[in-house]
């Protein structure tokens, strides 16, 4: 297999990976009921963010575009459609609202809108995590070759 696949599944894994960790990650900090622990949880996430999750995704979403140039398989606009919803849920909704999550826990201003504030982060992000699942499991189907027809 050439290599610009093999990255664009690594790519993939490690984002799928990374958002599923920051999960486990801000629910124990927040299971906890310690603010500082919460806050703690809070600043590893934004810094787990900027240094692993978005170059992973940046990475899987240029390779991908790279890979499914000139393709004509409905699965590949499929694929290049869910990326799309997951750029706008992470630039728009999920870093805003991890940038205000550990504003606010940074401050102990651990109230009710953090707990809305993490609520709302949480659907966005499992969604996330439901559309590069779909994306590895139709990336899985592309790579197989199509059955042939019985004789």
């Amino acid at each position: 297999m050439p290599l610009l696949p093999k990255i664009h599944a690594a790519a993939g894994l490690v984002a799928l990976l990374t958002i599923l960790a920051l999960q486990s990650l801000v629910a124990l900090g927040e299971a906890s009921g310690y603010p500082a622990q919460i806050a703690a949880s809070r600043s590893t996430a934004l810094w787990l963010v900027a240094l692993l999750l978005a170059p992973a995704l940046a990475l899987t979403g240029a390779s991908g575009a790279r890979l499914g140039r000139g393709w004509r398989a409905p699965l590949v606009a499929t694929k290049t459609a869910r990326m799309k919803v997951v750029a706008a849920l992470g630039l728009l909704v999920l870093v805003p609202l991890a940038i205000a999550l550990w504003f606010l826990a940074s401050r102990g201003m651990i109230d009710g809108r953090f707990h809305l504030l993490t609520r709302l982060e949480t659907l966005a992000a499992l969604t996330n995590v439901l559309l590069l699942g779909a994306n590895l499991r139709d990336g899985l189907r592309l790579r197989r070759p199509a059955p042939r027809p019985a004789a």
